[in-house]
This record gives structure tokens, C-alpha cells and sequence, in this order.
């Protein structure tokens, strides 16, 4: 299965436009992680599952999400409800009630990715407004097979970042 992940665009559509005309159709599903800025009724959300940052006041959108798709469970939320400024402790009993093994947040807008007890952690950074040692505007794609999760960061002109490209052996 193949993800596309991003999150924290703050407001700018073109860019999540571009992505899902340059995706649609190739990648599994799309997730948006939170604090686009945008209406829950665009038309957009047509091609994301979305779930509410601290900067999307709507509350039709969902704090979390859970996604089964094939072998994969996919919790996603924004990350500010679960502190993860401070650690990923708390997202962690989230993904674990959920049995997800992919989890994917947004808020600190700091590329990362790890796996923990056999599970994904990944924040695909911000699309617009990069923080952090990495300032790259990023997105990711996960490749999860049998054995292995492939994460790779492209930039906003869909070109991979080669130094952020990771490979974790499943069990």
C-alpha cells in the first residue's frame, strides 16, 4: 500500500490542489494531518482524510481518525490533544487502543519518522511553514509492504528528498 501524507498547510489550497492532481490515482490514500485552514465541505477532502488541527475551528472535522486498508491500521490525528510537543507517550496508548500499526500527526512541523514496537511514526513536516533543524517544506509517501515500511520526503515540487529517505523492517 502507498500513503501520502501532509499536513500544517495554513491556509494555502494550491498547494494540497497540486498534490492531489499530481497523486490522484497512484497512491492508496491520501491523509492530511491537520491545521489546513480550510472549510470541512471543500471539495478537496474529496481526495484527503482529514482530521482537525489547533488552527481548524470547525468542529465537523474529526480530532482522529482510525483507516483500515488492507494489512494496515492508520490512526491519525493532529497531534496538539496529544502533547506531542512533549513526547510521543501519549499518541502512543492512542495508536496502541486503536491497534494501529502506522500513526501519522502533524503539529510541531518537524519532519521525523520511527518505529516503535513495530509501529510507524511519522509527521511529514509542514508543506508551508517548516520548523525545526530540518526546514524543508515536505510531504511523505510510505510504501508499507509485507516486510517493510519506505518512507520518503519530496519537496513541494514533488522531487524526493534523497538524504530523507528510510527504511524500516517490519518485526
Amino acid at each position: 500500500m502507498k500513503y501520502l501524507v501532509v499536513s500544517d498547510n495554513h491556509g494555502d489550497r494550491d498547494v494540497l490542489v497540486d498534490l492531489a492532481d499530481e497523486y490522484r490515482g497512484k497512491v492508496d490514500k491520501m491523509f492530511h494531518c491537520g491545521d489546513s485552514e480550510l472549510e470541512p465541505d471543500d471539495t478537496l477532502w474529496n481526495d484527503f482524510i482529514v482530521v482537525k488541527g489547533n488552527c481548524d475551528y470547525d468542529p465537523e472535522f474529526p480530532n482522529s481518525i482510525v483507516e483500515k486498508n488492507g494489512t494496515d491500521t492508520i490512526f491519525m490525528t493532529h497531534g496538539h490533544l496529544a502533547n506531542v510537543r512533549s513526547g510521543l507517550t501519549t499518541l502512543t496508548f492512542q495508536a496502541d487502543e486503536a491497534k494501529a500499526n502506522i500513526v501519522l500527526f502533524g503539529h510541531t512541523h518537524e519532519i521525523g519518522c520511527e518505529v516503535r514496537a513495530n509501529v510507524l511514526y511519522l509527521n511529514p513536516g509542514s508543506i508551508s511553514l517548516p520548523r525545526g533543524p530540518i526546514q524543508l517544506k515536505s510531504y511523505a509517501i510510505i510504501e508499507s509492504t509485507a516486510d517493510q515500511f519506505v518512507v520518503q520526503y519530496y519537496g513541494r515540487d514533488h522531487n524526493p528528498y534523497k538524504e530523507l529517505h528510510f527504511v524500516f523492517n517490519k518485526k
